[in-house]
């Protein structure tokens, strides 16, 4: 890039600095590859192209048109799907469309509870646009953290809802599709796949398709599928049966819907990405990344942490640090990344805490396996996460909300300045340091 923008050069150099010198294990965070990136700051920028490849508001989009039927074709192929929408600028707004194009305002939305592992475009209630236009019906898990069919079924069958959301955001254990299949077939309502942490895994052969299963799919195309930050949106062969015109509401949904211009720069990044995912290499990625979790899994728990149901099925899991102190999700995901590791403070199910001060905190391997580490980094990382806990575990959070902000401030003081911590991140960074940031 540029350095005559000093200023910003300057921080962009420290970030990749920080990104090389630190484990990242946020779930949602991956690296995508050099010819990802490459188009990504590429004249593809430059271009305005509102509308579609041949339906063109604007002149000039040719080359444009090519990409997007590029990127289409390839996507349709990889998951075997009859239709693609690429545009959807992230995940958040796709769910959006998706709703628009399948729902009316009021309509029922069923969607699993963020505080249980969902995400908040599944209908969490009051304060996101899909729990305040629709009537928001959220189901949960049972006391092993699995979600609970005998819920979702009794919540179906008396709510009527029209859609019916199987997506997660820290759930960590695999999706079963075809449970909810039978559910919306009993009560009439469109299933829609929320797939944007598993799209990898999927494609990998790590997780069950939701393709035979679903009518729509929606995913992100950053997370465990290794692209750039957008997402696309894909109808079945069972969701084209049960409405040929779906793909065409789709389309309208994101544009005049919800969106002006596609980023042509990330059209062209998911089309190089689905090729890559193509390669048996990835298939071999998958994999690790599934080794890893697991590997990361049982170095915590035998380190003595506890686990949302005791493990993982996917790429991420959550510690449930709840009988150690309510609320300390926010002093460990501080003190890991003092310590060169960073994740992301999280709910867990039945939360004693508040989202703002939750008890948990969520881990994911998909890009330390892109960097190259295995299993044996795993166990070194669990370890360390586990004497972070322990360097923390009395700092208590305070019962009255007032102190809070104040008691939070003063600890990250005292972390930043803490010499164990300290000590782990030299530790941190001599191994992050030998892994490059990307490796096929």
């Amino acid at each position: 890039m540029s350095k005559q923008d000093t200023e910003i050069h300057k921080l962009v150099e420290r970030e990749e600095q920080r990104q090389i010198e630190m484990i990242g294990l946020i779930p949602s965070e991956n690296n995508g590859s050099p010819a990802v990136h490459a188009v990504l700051s590429s004249s593809l920028n430059n271009k305005y192209s509102e509308g579609y490849p041949g339906r063109r508001y604007y002149e000039g989009n040719q080359n444009i048109d090519e990409i997007e039927n590029v990127a289409r074709d390839r996507v349709k192929e990889l998951f075997g799907v009859p239709y693609v929408n690429v545009q959807p600028y992230s995940g958040s707004p796709a769910n959006s469309a998706i709703y628009f194009a399948l729902m009316q305002p009021g309509e029922t939305l069923m969607g699993l509870k963020l505080a249980n592992g969902g995400h908040l475009t599944h209908g969490h209630p009051n304060v996101t646009a899909s729990g305040r236009f629709y009537n928001s019906v959220q189901y949960g898990v049972s006391d092993n953290a699995r979600i609970n069919f005998d819920e979702v079924r009794q919540l179906a069958l008396k709510h009527k809802p029209r859609v019916i959301v199987a997506g997660n955001t820290a759930y960590p254990f695999e999706l079963e599709f075809d449970k909810f299949r039978e559910i919306a077939d009993e009560v009439g309502a469109w299933l829609v796949a929320d797939i944007s942490h598993v799209t990898g895994l999927v494609v990998g052969g790590q997780h069950q398709s939701p393709v035979p299963y679903a009518d729509v799919i929606m995913t992100t195309t950053h997370k465990t599928f290794r692209g750039p930050r957008g997402a696309m949106i894909l109808v079945t062969e069972r969701g084209l049966e049960k409405d040929p015109d779906l793909g065409k509401k789709i389309d309208s949904a994101i544009i005049p819907g919800l969106q002006g211009g596609p980023h042509n720069a990330t059209t062209a990044g998911i089309a190089i990405a689905a090729k890559e995912a193509a390669q048996p290499e990835f298939q071999d990625y998958a994999k690790r990344v599934r080794e890893n979790a697991d590997a990361l899994a049982d170095s915590l728990k035998a380190n003595g942490l506890k686990l949302v149901g005791d493990g993982t099925e996917t790429h991420l899991m959550v510690i449930d640090l709840s009988e150690i102190s309510p609320g300390l999700g926010v002093q460990v995901a501080y003190a890991m990344d003092v310590a060169g590791i960073y994740a992301n403070r999280n709910t867990v199910p039945h939360e004693p805490g508040s989202p703002f001060y939750p008890s948990g905190v969520r881990l994911g391997t998909p890009l330390v396996t892109t960097r190259g580490m295995g299993v044996e980094e795993m166990k070194q990382i669990g370890e360390w996460i586990a004497r972070v806990v322990d360097i923390v575990k009395d700092k208590t959070l305070p019962e009255d909300k007032k102190e809070r902000a104040k008691f939070i401030k003063e600890f990250r003081a005292q972390a930043d300045a803490n010499k164990d911590l300290l000590a782990i991140r030299k530790e941190v960074t001599a191994l992050a340091s030998t892994f490059p940031l990307f490796k096929s």
